[in-house]
């Protein structure tokens, strides 16, 4: 039975690693970096290098294909893929082992001279976590990007997308060229990592994704009077912090106690003004997080996020502005594909376990357009956005293989 070559698959993603590396270990590589571009062009040469034909569309998406040079309804392609960008500190195979995986099959494909009926491709989608906009490149290959929001796409810094587009040499104005025709992609399988830990805990070798979890991201600004910190008494402080503190521990017992049984909340991102100890802070700017499979638990909660936030700017004498980011929608993986990789598990004697995905991943926006699905290996303690973030080396090469023999299986 054709198998992946392990040691292949090792190198290229060590290699990767280097791009955007830290010295204890783990990768920074944002999207449009120096970094990134380093990454970008590494990886056309590993493609050209494995016999694939190589573009980049409008978004900076990549793309290495056999048997097309773009995509069209009159040739749909068996699609695969992730990204390689990364969070700040994160791990090396967040997205990486779907793209390297991705080459590793169809250079597996090619070197055995297999001829599947439809033409087959890997991605490497531009800015999956979402530093200017949540999943950007699958959004704008899928979806599409309205032209007039750009401008004020930035990440939490403030950093502009147009900005950093144009520093590595792409025209934001071309950005809607990537939007695929109707009917180009045949299918879409994304092999990932966990990013939990449940298959580890289970003794499951392979996670069936059923279904992709929302996420809702905004930024919730509260204003208050910035004054001395010593002269100014106690009682008459409007301070924006306390606002903010207050919300940050509410909105999460909210979240816990009137969300689902999955449903989970973070806020990662805190900015105090004029941040100084002396000063009373004047604005406090909060990014918070909310995920759930479930769109209507979703929405709910959002909205009773939002309303507590209000309540508690009233109590405080504050004024809250609250700006919704990014909205990602709960995706159901296609019956069709999920069928497709459990009967490669059977046949490759691997177990399986059917679940939900707890992450956002680019192929919830594939969802949109054709069957999508994605395999999940094991991640060791479930750790992942961390450096140690690791999963075994047997895990990386079953779920290859399973990755293989699903492409070749659908695009037969």
């Amino acid at each position: 039975m054709l198998s992946i070559s392990a040691t292949r698959l090792t190198r290229r993603l060590t290699e990767l690693s280097r791009f955007g590396g830290l010295p204890g270990g783990g990768v920074t590589r944002h999207c449009w970096g120096s970094a990134y571009e380093e990454a970008r062009a590494w990886l056309l040469g590993e493609m050209r290098a494995a016999g694939l034909t190589t573009w980049v569309d409008g978004a900076g998406n990549v793309f290495g294909a056999i048997g097309a040079d773009r995509f069209s309804a009159e040739r749909p392609i068996v699609l695969t893929g992730s990204h390689i960008d990364t969070v700040p500190e994160g791990g090396t195979l967040d997205g990486a082992l779907g793209v390297i995986a991705g080459l590793e099959c169809l250079q597996t494909i090619v070197e055995a001279k297999a001829t599947p009926r439809r033409p087959l491709a890997v991605a490497a989608w531009s800015d999956e976590e979402g530093r200017y906009g949540s999943l950007f490149g699958s959004r704008a290959f899928c979806k599409g990007i309205d032209p007039a929001q750009m401008p004020e796409m930035a990440a939490v810094d403030g950093e502009k997308l147009v900005d950093v587009m144009r520093r590595a040499g792409f025209d934001p104005a071309r950005v809607p060229e990537a939007k695929a025709p109707a009917g180009a992609v045949a299918s879409y399988v994304e092999l990932h990592i966990e990013q939990g830990p449940r298959l580890e805990e289970a003794g499951v070798e392979i996670g069936i994704v059923q279904a992709i979890v929302g996420v809702r991201r905004s930024r919730f600004i509260f204003h208050g009077q910035a004054d001395h910190a010593g002269t100014t008494p106690m009682p008459r402080r409007r301070d924006a912090f306390l606002g903010a503190a207050e919300y940050a521990l509410r909105a999460r017992e909210h979240v816990v106690t009137r969300g689902s049984d999955v449903s989970v909340t973070n806020i990662g991102v805190v900015y105090v003004h004029p941040g100084a100890s002396n000063i009373v802070p004047g604005r406090v700017e909060l990014v918070h997080e909310m995920r759930d499979p479930d769109p209507a638990v979703l929405e709910r909660l959002w909205n009773e996020c939002r309303d507590i936030a209000e309540r508690i700017a009233g109590e405080r004498q504050l004024r809250v502005e609250i700006r919704p980011t990014s909205a990602t929608v709960p995706a159901p993986c296609s019956p069709n594909v999920q069928s497709a990789i459990e009967a490669v598990c059977g046949k490759l004697g691997f177990s399986t376990q059917r679940m939900y995905s707890a992450a956002g991943h680019d192929a919830q926006n594939l969802a949109a357009v054709t069957e999508a699905g994605m395999i999940f290996i094991p991640s060791v303690g479930g750790k992942s956005h961390r450096t140690d973030e690791t999963s075994d080396p047997r895990a990386i090469e079953r779920g290859t293989n399973v990755l293989l023999h699903t492409l070749l299986t659908i695009g037969a």
